[in-house]
């Protein structure tokens, strides 16, 4: 489902809002007062001067909150306590807890940033800023709206991740209070809850929010669906309570047998998950048979794998079932051995073997850096949670301006399937499933990515979309001269790649037609009679500036860019330019004027440009006829698109020429072409066995490649048309190739395929 973003009415709350101002009674203040005690209770693990702090920060939020009152009837500021008692729970610092409990106060109750610096600081205040700004974020389904907002939600997130923490405890709370919302809120709310925070929390390794979450909204999505699965989950868990006490008596008595020290402790599916599973898998209630797990928390990571020996000794694995997410952890941290085990009864069973850190993250994912910081200041371990995905969202945005763009990057990795592969030196990579080799070398490094010419995968030579697969040793090939090809963006995968690609196309693009457009510009100007561009220095700048303004342009760079790419017509700038630099003294050789009108092609309005096949992203040969040396050619400048050069007999040229003939300018073929250039041929053939290899084989032999082949459907007729485009040096090479498949016994007819005209 599409999520975007959308400002709801003035009358309507936010999950969870307050009702209109009222007094509260005494006894929901007292109410209200006890749960921050409540809370104070769990602070046990900041300084005595923090919890003064946060103690501040609530005086001042139930000031300000003071006499509005939650959907429930409860004094409002129930909700900021319950938000930062989840955060507490994550062990966040004092300053995250006081904008947890400020989080509102900016938004709703008249108070200034400024009066919070003053009061709290500016990181409190900053961080509150950031939340209220999430806050005006309403998703609904234009995604122009959706995609902006994501980029301030997933920015705000990447410069402080506390930020995206405290919007999921407020998230949470709102979700479990969603009951006192009218119910005409509940698709909406549990809609975006489900498209959104809970894959973030998932990604961000908060898996315990996720899932409740996820259960939270599927509860208010589909309530009828919610309490009938979640009656025959209690039905199946008091069927199969013997069982389950059973295999945690084995276990336990089999781990007391060797003195290991373990806790063991069940874990049941959540409804979401089995309801997920019975749609994607078309399974009935009683054919989900991984419902029931547990999880096995041992003091090292060796006794993880001895745990998992033990328990393949007492019941038979499930073949396939056995994952070893410890070797190879999961793109958000995550590490655990799952198998799945045949227990009595035939019931599938899953386990998990983790170390007591490993479930601290597996639960806390990224929060998991302030419970180390509470438990011990191992700052290497927090260090080693921190996520690059955060990291990497500053990255794209720095080369994405367009919002659209960035959340198009950013919305593959919320939701990551990862395949783990490995460099050549055995260092593990984690990349979404459906990864490339593109992927993976723009991973490395962005300039490995940019210079990447050919790939190895296991020893291999395979080509550059190839997707990767577990366990792939991955080599990537270099050359200084190569660049990304725009092709690349038909299959990358990831975030990073996409952008990496369009912002290096991009900055190519602009370079090469600024040059095309100071080109097209000085040719314009000699048709008016001057040699030359005045140079840029400090005694005509004042001319510069009178013609940038005549233009709306912001420097004389972007001006020969707008040329280059067609916004602006080369013509019309000249004829300006000519007026100011008369005034400036230049006059205009009338002989010059003359020769260069005389020499000018009769149907073009703008001056010629010389083609070789090197001028990279600013010129394009127009598909539709795909012209080659030798041909008669023209050129369009096309809004934004560069130079397209048709073929002079193109059917498109010409009514593009009567619509729209100022576009059009005189182009021509170099002596010495740089390159091949494409072409459509048509070869009509007896068909027989192994005839397209023979063809195939021919034109190798005439040097020229084919880059595409088609057929016709009727495979069982006795004539077919193959139709292939070949790249060829020029017309000459071109008849010399079809020549050459004229001789070969089972070939009918060669030609070249033209556009009607």
């Amino acid at each position: 489902m599409t999520a975007v973003l959308n400002t709801p009415p003035a009358n309507e709350p936010r999950p969870g809002e307050r009702a209109p101002a009222a007094s509260a009674s005494p006894a929901a203040a007292n109410a209200a007062a006890a749960s921050f005690a409540a809370l104070t209770d769990s602070l046990d693990y900041l300084d005595a001067a923090s919890i003064e702090q946060v103690r501040q920060a609530y005086r001042f939020a139930d000031e300000a909150h003071l006499g509005q009152l939650r959907n429930s009837g409860e004094p409002y500021i129930t909700h900021p306590i319950a938000v930062a008692a989840q955060c507490a729970t994550w062990k966040l610092d004092a300053q995250a807890l006081m904008a947890a409990l400020l989080h509102d106060a900016m938004e709703d109750c008249g108070v200034t940033k400024s009066d919070l610096i003053d009061r709290f600081g500016v990181a409190v205040a900053d961080l509150v800023d950031g939340l209220t700004k999430l806050d005006k974020l309403q998703f609904d389904t234009r995604e122009e709206n959706q995609a902006e907002s994501f980029r301030k939600m997933l920015l705000a997130m990447a410069r402080d991740v506390r930020v995206i923490l405290i919007k999921l405890a407020d998230r949470t709370h709102n979700m479990r209070t969603l009951s006192d919302m009218p119910r005409s809120k509940w698709g909406r709310i549990s809609s975006e809850t489900l498209d959104i925070y809970a894959p973030i929390a998932h990604r961000l390794g908060l898996n315990q929010t996720y899932r409740e979450l996820q259960d939270l909204a599927f509860r208010h999505l589909h309530p009828w669906r919610y309490a009938t699965l979640s009656k025959a989950v209690g039905k199946a868990r008091n069927r199969r309570r013997d069982l389950v006490q059973k295999v945690q008596a084995d276990v336990d008595a089999a781990f007391a047998r060797i003195g290991m020290k373990v806790r063991l402790a069940g874990r049941e599916k959540t409804l979401y998950a089995i309801y997920q599973k019975m749609v994607l898998k078309h399974l009935s209630f009683a054919q989900v048979t991984d419902i029931y797990g547990f999880r096995v928390i041992v003091p090292t990571i060796t006794d993880c794998y001895t745990a998992l020996g033990i328990l393949h000794q007492m019941y038979k694995p499930v073949p396939g079932k056995f994952k070893d997410h410890i070797a190879i952890a999961k793109l958000n941290g995550y590490q655990s051995l799952h198998t799945t085990l045949v227990g009595p009864s035939g019931v599938n069973i899953e386990f998990q073997m983790r170390t007591e850190e490993m479930h601290l993250v597996a639960e806390a994912g990224v929060a998991a850096h302030w419970l180390y910081k509470a438990q011990d200041d191992d700052s290497a371990a927090a260090e080693r949670l921190g996520t690059k995905w955060l990291q990497s969202l500053l990255d794209i945005q720095n080369e994405t301006r367009d919002a659209a763009e960035f959340w198009d990057h950013v919305k593959v990795d919320l939701f990551p399937d990862a395949v783990y592969v490995f460099t050549p030196k055995s260092q593990i990579m984690a990349l979404p499933r459906g990864a490339t080799v593109v992927d993976f070398a723009y991973a490395i490094h962005s300039n490995v990515g940019n210079s990447t010419s050919a790939a190895k995968i296991n020893n291999e030579q395979v080509p550059l979309r190839t997707e990767l697969k577990n366990g792939d040793v991955v080599e990537i090939i270099t050359t200084p001269t190569a660049t990304p090809n725009p092709a690349w963006l038909g299959f990358v995968r990831t975030g990073r790649a996409r952008s990496k690609i369009r912002h290096h196309l991009k900055t190519l693009a602009q370079t090469e037609s600024e040059g095309l457009g100071e080109k097209l510009l000085a040719q314009a100007l000699r048709a008016e009679g001057l040699e030359q561009l005045p140079d840029s220095g400090d005694a005509t700048q004042p001319l510069w500036d009178k013609l940038l303004r005549f233009t709306g342009n912001r420097s004389r760079s972007e001006l020969m860019t707008d040329i280059g790419l067609g916004r602006r017509i080369a013509t019309i700038v000249a004829k300006r330019l000519v007026v100011l630099m008369s005034e400036h003294g230049y006059k205009p050789d009338a002989l010059l004027m003359t020769r260069e009108r005389y020499t000018s092609h009769e149907t073009v309005s703008q001056g010629g440009v010389t083609l070789d096949g090197s001028e990279g992203a600013s010129v394009k040969y127009a598909s539709c006829c795909r012209p080659i040396p030798g041909d008669g050619i023209v050129g369009y400048l096309g809004r934004g698109e560069g130079l397209v050069v048709h073929a002079m007999q193109c059917a498109v040229a010409k009514r593009l020429q009567h619509k729209d003939s100022e576009r059009f300018i005189a182009v021509d073929w170099a002596e010495e072409p740089t390159r091949m250039f494409e072409t459509r041929i048509v070869v009509t053939v007896n068909n027989g066995k192994g005839v397209l290899a023979r063809i195939a084989a021919d034109l190798a032999r005439s040097e020229a490649d084919i880059t595409h082949v088609d057929m016709d459907d009727e495979t069982a007729l006795d004539t077919i048309d193959l139709r292939f485009i070949i790249a060829v040096r020029d017309q000459a090479h071109l008849e010399a190739a079809l020549r050459n498949l004229r001789r070969t016994p089972a070939v009918l007819r060669t030609s070249r395929s033209l556009p009607l005209s």
